[in-house]
């Protein structure tokens, strides 16, 4: 009895040492062992069919602004890179000349009048005469000439008059478009003359505002059909800008494939109220031609490549990672977007597929928390 309690002690040690084990740990040492895998299950949903380009952003239009008439600048009414709207004044020329022409013209129009109307009379008196046969044909003849003349000479002042007072309206130099203006290569007291098409200001209209970029032909199917149901969506984003893309609308395919480059262009409008996008500015382009509604896809880590093509790791209900065939088709959001023999809700491997092999029992593993996602009895102390 005695001895054996003291040999109860060295079995524990013995036992401890893993020498000798139970029946249970037996069990647990036959087992194999899996190779740790983190899997995320793959899904059927709505996805675009999205078309990467580089593009260039264009301004709607540009309008260079220049003097109708001769005149000195009295009067600057804007600064450079300011924005204006269509009907504002941007400069003012010297016009006391043309009005003084204008009054002059003007009392030259009463005298005309005056003319007109007493050859007029003169006409009429005339026509009774020669009815009641007092007066000689030619007499009569004359008369009406003079009155016909008289009237002539009216509008003829009339139309100078007009012209004057254009001349006046466009000593007030307007713009002729919204937009921002560039640099202003005169200021006041400058003589501008209309013969020479001096260039006084350039206007950029920025609101809405254009992209211009290409893609290959092979999308041009794709492309047409989107566009006979509908301008399709087009995102822009300069690189390094934080805010979220711009969004605009295809309006343009140009008629002809580029032959050396075998790329057809296309053109988007944006709404750019805040001018998040800028004339000139390079840009990174995704057109939208169509949403598939039940496209499968997986995380974009899963998909594997080897001697024969791409591949994933399907866990399947007996914890065995079956390797499956696939064809990648597009990536969008960082998910894969596939071609392949998997069901919605298959568990894919997206870490530790590069230990696997076909047929390796896989064991699941907790995906890693996130940073700031631990919980607050675990928080170190400040």
């Amino acid at each position: 009895m005695k001895a054996s309690r003291a040999l109860t002690p060295v079995l524990a040690a013995l036992i401890g040492t893993g020498l000798f084990a139970t029946p249970t740990a037996w069990a647990q040492q036959a087992a194999p062992q899996g190779l740790p895998v983190l899997t995320d299950p793959a899904t059927r949903g709505p996805m675009p069919l999205e078309i990467p380009s580089n593009g260039t952003v264009v301004a709607e239009a540009t309008v260079a602004v220049r003097s109708r008439v001769d005149g000195q600048i009295r009067e600057m009414h804007v600064e450079e890179g300011q924005r204006v709207r269509r009907g504002q004044a941007l400069f003012t020329l010297d016009s006391r000349m043309a009005e003084a022409q204008l009054a002059q013209q003007e009392a030259q129009l009463a005298s005309a009048k005056a003319v007109a109307a007493r050859a007029r009379a003169d006409a009429t008196r005339y026509t009774s005469l020669r009815g009641e046969g007092y007066t000689a044909a030619q007499r009569y003849e004359q008369a009406q000439a003079d009155a016909a003349a008289a009237d002539a000479a009216v509008k003829a002042t009339e139309a100078t008059l007009v012209q004057t007072r254009l001349t006046i309206d466009y000593a007030t130099i307007r713009a002729e478009a919204d937009g921002r203006l560039g640099a202003l290569p005169v200021t006041t007291g400058n003589l501008v003359r209309g013969s020479e098409g001096t260039v006084l200001a350039t206007i950029t209209q920025t609101d809405p505002i254009q992209v211009q970029f290409s893609v290959p032909e092979r999308w041009l199917p794709s492309i047409q059909e989107a566009l006979a149901n509908g301008a399709p969506t087009v995102t822009a984003r300069a690189p390094g800008d934080p805010h979220n893309p711009a969004q605009g609308k295809l309006f343009f395919v140009d008629s002809t494939v580029d032959t050396t480059s075998g790329t057809v262009v296309l053109k988007a409008r944006f709404a750019n109220p805040e001018n998040q996008l800028w004339p000139g500015q390079y840009v990174n382009v995704v057109l939208v031609p169509r949403v598939e509604p039940q496209a499968l896809s997986v995380p974009v880590q899963a998909v594997q490549t080897g001697s024969q093509g791409r591949y994933v790791y399907v866990v399947d209900a007996e914890n065995h990672a079956r390797r499956k065939p696939v064809e990648l088709q597009r990536v969008v959001g960082g998910r894969a977007v596939l071609k392949a023999e998997i069901q919605a809700g298959d568990k894919v491997v997206v870490e530790g597929a590069q230990i696997l092999s076909d047929g390796a029992r896989v064991a699941e593993r907790a995906a890693p928390s996130q940073p700031g996602n631990r919980p607050a009895g675990n928080r170190p102390q400040s």
